[in-house]
């Protein structure tokens, strides 16, 4: 048998399919170490707290910089559940459902369901020309109502009750993607007292006789508790968590009865 020939005694393709099973396997193995940068490690539903490092299936820390310069470690080992949850287990054992502790309004706040929301930075987004990213139409000059389209300023709110919630008054546009983000609404019977509404939330009735907004996630009442930026001007990344957070909570919680089985 010539020198090299391997061939002629060893099955070639065989070894290359275990070559690749072996491959896959270490990709998958790898891809799942590294989706676990964030979330974990988890926190018992037993006992509380959060569980032991586990050094096989959890990546070492990382740290990632970001395009503004800053860097940010992932996973953090060291952070863990912030504040107290405002929610009880609606049965004992693990994987059950929660519900909010607070029997008002006030749940909507709580960060529980789908009012749950991230700790994201207390800082606005910027657009790649270091400009904050969305702000409203009195600071972004530049951008119009196209005229093909019913213009929200001027039109009331109404709640999923059907009563008076406010009146929109600006606009608030996303610079990068050039399409609005917000309404800005002045609540009625509030002068000067102004909430954001998320336009996913807000359904312009442009059709109908009297142009209009419905927002079918809160009550009327309800919105005087939505989550106000603190600079009238721009919004941070944390305060569009709550913000969204807010109407998120009230598609199950604005009313007892949203809570209850649709049979």
């Amino acid at each position: 048998m010539p020198k090299g020939a391997l061939t002629g005694y060893l099955d070639v393709a065989q070894v290359v399919l275990y070559a690749f099973w072996i491959f896959f396997a270490g990709l998958v193995f790898y891809l799942r170490r590294e989706d676990r940068r964030e979330g974990y490690p988890l926190e018992s539903e037993t006992h509380g707290g959060l569980k032991g490092w586990d050094w096989l299936f959890l990546p070492s820390p990382k740290t990632f910089l970001l395009a503004d310069g800053s860097a940010v470690l992932a996973p953090r080992p060291h952070e863990g559940p912030v504040g107290e949850l405002k929610a009880v287990k609606l049965e004992p054992w693990p994987g059950a459902p929660i519900v909010p502790t607070s029997t008002d309004d006030s749940r909507l706040a709580d960060g529980v369901g789908p009012g749950a929301y991230a700790l994201r930075a207390e800082r606005p987004d910027l657009t790649w020309e270091g400009k904050t990213r969305i702000v409203p139409m009195r600071v972004a000059d530049e951008f119009t109502v196209s005229a093909d389209d019913p213009d929200p300023r001027g039109m009331p709110v109404y709640g999923a009750d059907g009563v008076l919630a406010g009146t929109v008054t600006e606009i608030w546009i996303d610079r990068g993607e050039s399409l609005p983000r917000y309404y800005e609404m002045e609540l009625d019977g509030a002068r000067d007292r102004t909430v954001l509404i998320p336009v996913t939330f807000a359904d312009v009735k442009r059709f109908s006789r009297d142009k209009k907004i419905v927002v079918a996630a809160l009550l009327a009442r309800q919105f005087a508790g939505v989550p106000q930026p603190r600079d009238p001007d721009s919004i941070t990344l944390r305060e569009e968590e709550r913000v969204i957070a807010y109407y998120g909570a009230g598609t199950l919680y604005a009313t007892d009865s949203r809570q209850e089985p649709l049979l």
